[in-house]
């Protein structure tokens, strides 16, 4: 089946994780591909330490997309067009149980990855492999082909007062 985590609140990637360890426990294998991120977050020191989840991440932390020039944006893209390539090849080969693709609709939506392949992935993915996407604004075409749906809305947030992202908390 294919689930989606999408809105603007807190919640996507930590939800998808949390489906991770789930699915590993109940012995899957599973592997997370996270776009747009690179740089350290808290997660990966317990998950890289549980047998049967496996991630795939760029290996240089390029910040916000704002920020970048057009150099760092094609390397980006050719980054996220190998992690793309791998995910096929994990589906096709019947070696994943379960592919989270974190941070989906924002590369998609930034165009931050070849869109007809990733599409391909998404819309003939097996019945065999639980798909889980996470990412702000969907567009229809993905909320329509999946099985699930939670849309995680923002009510209050501690940047909204200046907070900065905590580790162990937002990363």
């Amino acid at each position: 089946m294919i689930e989606i985590y999408c809105g603007d609140g807190k919640g996507k990637t930590t939800s998808a994780i949390g489906l991770a360890v789930r699915g590993a426990g109940a012995g899957m294998r599973v592997h997370i591909v996270q776009f747009l991120k690179g740089g350290h977050t808290s997660e990966l020191s317990i998950l890289e330490n549980i047998p049967n989840i496996t991630i795939m991440r760029c290996d240089k932390e390029y910040g916000f997309t704002f920020n970048m020039d057009d150099t760092e944006k094609e390397r980006l893209t050719a980054c996220h067009n190998d992690l793309l390539h791998k995910a096929s090849d994990l589906i096709w080969s019947g070696k994943t149980d379960m592919l989270i693709l974190d941070e989906y609709f924002c590369a998609y939506n930034l165009h931050l990855f070849d869109k007809e392949f990733a599409n391909r992935i998404v819309f003939t993915c097996p019945d065999t492999v639980e798909l889980i996407l996470t990412g702000r604004d969907p567009e229809p075409q993905f909320i329509e082909k999946a099985d699930y749906v939670s849309e995680i809305h923002a009510v209050k947030h501690p940047y909204e007062n200046g907070i900065s992202a905590r580790e162990g908390i937002e990363y």
